[in-house]
């Protein structure tokens, strides 16, 4: 599939389809009034740079900025671009049973994971489809870090604690935490993602490999998780801040010497999700979707 093939993908996607290539309004609402709609801690800072926001899974959330989503593609694949991902559900599972709880709910090895490790899994219904997709690291801290799909979030937290009060009235000890409302969440992707995030932590993020993670200082801020993964096809880092330090980490990295950090918004992100090969959920894979087939799929394209 040629670039122009994706960039038109991009635009029938049934959130984004009635977006012009090039955004001439800044801070535009296009489906819902601002009253309904959810904000991420970055929401005026988008504003301020030119984002043209759109509704997104009930979020204001920017599709593109003043570049278009072509150019902010091509600078994704050759410099580094942060991406707002705060509306993605972020969650703790705590207890001594907490592993045995999230294996039961998801396809994933869990317990075969190293501290500080986390893997792609996939929540599944009764009938083994697929009910969202999600990432779950088992950290030093002694609980589960969950991070599950905003178009989900609804579903996925009333399944996790559905089942966690069964799985309580059973007798293990196991406890959901959603703190979606206390941090934030960042993707920094491109191949100098690493050079411009490591201007600013207090640890050699050489030390963190693929899907594994680290709680550090983030220019300045503390208690933030660090995580090598993102959902474009390059190298990068999802990063969990304190909600009321967004901002400042988003500023810092887009004034870093050490590399060319731009803002990207949503359509950029499923351009380049789109030409890695990576499944979005509700558009190439759902509750219908076999699990046995889809993992085949991974393996094939060698994503497993």
């Amino acid at each position: 599939m040629t670039l122009t093939a994706i960039f038109r993908a991009v635009l029938r996607h049934p959130q984004l389809r009635r977006i012009p290539e090039r955004a001439t309004t800044v801070c535009t609402r296009s489906f819902s009034t601002e009253a309904d709609l959810k904000k991420t801690p970055l929401y005026e800072f988008h504003c301020e740079h030119g984002g043209r926001m759109v509704d997104f899974a009930g979020w204001s959330m920017p599709v593109q900025y003043k570049e278009g989503i072509p150019t902010s593609h091509l600078h994704t694949r050759a410099n580094a671009s942060i991406f707002d991902v705060s509306h993605m559900v972020q969650s703790r599972i705590h207890g001594k049973d907490a592993v045995k709880f999230i294996e039961s709910l998801t396809v994933g090895d869990i317990a075969g994971l190293q501290e500080n490790q986390g893997t792609l899994t996939l929540f599944t219904n009764d009938r083994g489809g697929i009910m969202d997709d999600l990432i779950v690291s088992k950290t030093s801290e002694g609980y589960l870090y969950v991070v599950t799909n905003a178009g989900c979030a609804e579903k996925d937290i009333a399944h996790m604690q559905g089942q966690c009060a069964e799985f309580q009235a059973q007798g293990h000890d196991a406890a959901v935490e959603v703190i979606q409302d206390q941090f934030g969440l960042l993707a920094l992707q491109g191949p100098t993602a690493a050079a411009a995030l490591q201007a600013g932590v207090d640890g050699d993020l050489s030390r963190i490999t693929f899907m594994s993670s680290a709680v550090l200082t983030v220019f300045g801020v503390p208690g933030c998780r660090v995580t090598r993964c993102g959902y474009t096809g390059e190298d990068g880092f999802e990063v969990s801040i304190p909600v009321g330090q967004v901002v400042q980490v988003a500023d810092s990295l887009l004034n870093v010497q050490a590399a060319d950090v731009k803002l990207a918004g949503l359509g950029p992100r499923d351009s380049l999700r789109l030409e890695a090969g990576l499944c979005l959920y509700g558009n190439d894979i759902d509750e219908d979707t076999n699990t046995f087939k889809f993992g085949q799929q991974f393996e094939k394209k060698g994503i497993d």
